[in-house]
């Protein structure tokens, strides 16, 4: 548990005290998600330090006192670095937390090196998804209830698992945390009227983006949308990913990350740097 901005989060961190020739992830996690949700694709990235948050009143932080939004949280989430000693970082974001990583890169360009989105969109300028699974996504009976979660999870996160359906559902919802009431409900007000879009033209940054060509929630048009609006952006497209490719597609999904995150620094970035 630390103390950031006047707020209790709990902070969970991988190999930050190793040696490596790669700046640091920090993540941002799609709504309601808690840390142990992400977890695997911490451990899979060994040569890398990883660092993540519980939102307030999600996972084992506590309870919001105050709604927030993206400057505010963006601003914590700098307080946490400076309180690791960590100074540049590859920011990386799913979902919600899509755009949460936007939004820090644009806010703390300096302490940015690369911006990796992934199932995300530009915010409320977005196509929407599947209504049925829009629905049932704002209800937070998904984390609370795993019948719920069973019987709507298709509908919910679409895609095909490798591994199979079943591995799918039980690889997931057994690391889910409930969030609590409030926790979800500020985190679901925190977007609203926000949108990226007008300043992703100004994103001077290396930019992966990420999408499941099945992907219920959040349809592939928008990493189509994110990708023509940043300069040096790049799409990348799982196919017969869902909403949660990231761990159901985690071999094909790890590996496009290395090879984004480990090439060699661009003229631009190299001028940046100068």
């Amino acid at each position: 548990m630390m103390e950031a901005g006047g707020r209790t989060l709990r902070v969970a961190h991988w190999r930050l005290d190793e040696t490596s020739d790669h700046p640091p992830i920090l993540f941002f996690n799609g709504i309601g998600a808690n840390i142990e949700a992400v977890a695997p694709l911490a451990e899979m990235l060994a040569e890398r330090a990883f660092v993540m948050f519980d939102m307030p009143g999600t996972g084992e932080s506590p309870d919001p006192t105050m709604p927030y939004n993206p400057f505010t949280m963006s601003w914590t989430a700098r307080l946490i670095l400076d309180e690791l000693g960590v100074e540049e970082v590859d920011v990386m974001g799913v979902s919600w937390g899509g755009a949460m990583a936007q939004h820090f890169a644009l806010q703390y360009p300096k302490r940015t090196r690369r911006l990796v989105l992934a199932a995300t969109t530009a915010g409320m300028l977005m196509v929407p998804g599947n209504p049925a699974a829009l629905t049932k996504m704002a209800n937070p009976r998904r984390y609370i209830d795993p019948k719920f979660m069973n019987e709507h999870f298709q509908t919910l996160y679409g895609g095909v698992d490798p591994d199979g359906q079943a591995h799918q559902k039980d690889s997931h919802i057994g690391r889910l945390k409930p969030p609590s009431p409030r926790g979800y409900f500020y985190q679901l007000i925190a977007m609203l009227g926000w949108t990226s879009l007008p300043a992703l033209p100004f994103m001077n940054k290396e930019a992966l983006v990420m999408m499941g060509d099945d992907d219920q929630i959040v349809p592939l048009v928008n990493g189509r949308i994110l990708a023509s609006a940043i300069p040096n952006a790049r799409l990348e497209v799982i196919e017969g990913g869902g909403h949660l490719f990231l761990l159901t597609h985690a071999d094909d999904s790890v590996a496009k990350l290395r090879a984004f995150l480990d090439a060699p620094a661009t003229q631009a970035e190299l001028d940046r740097a100068a």
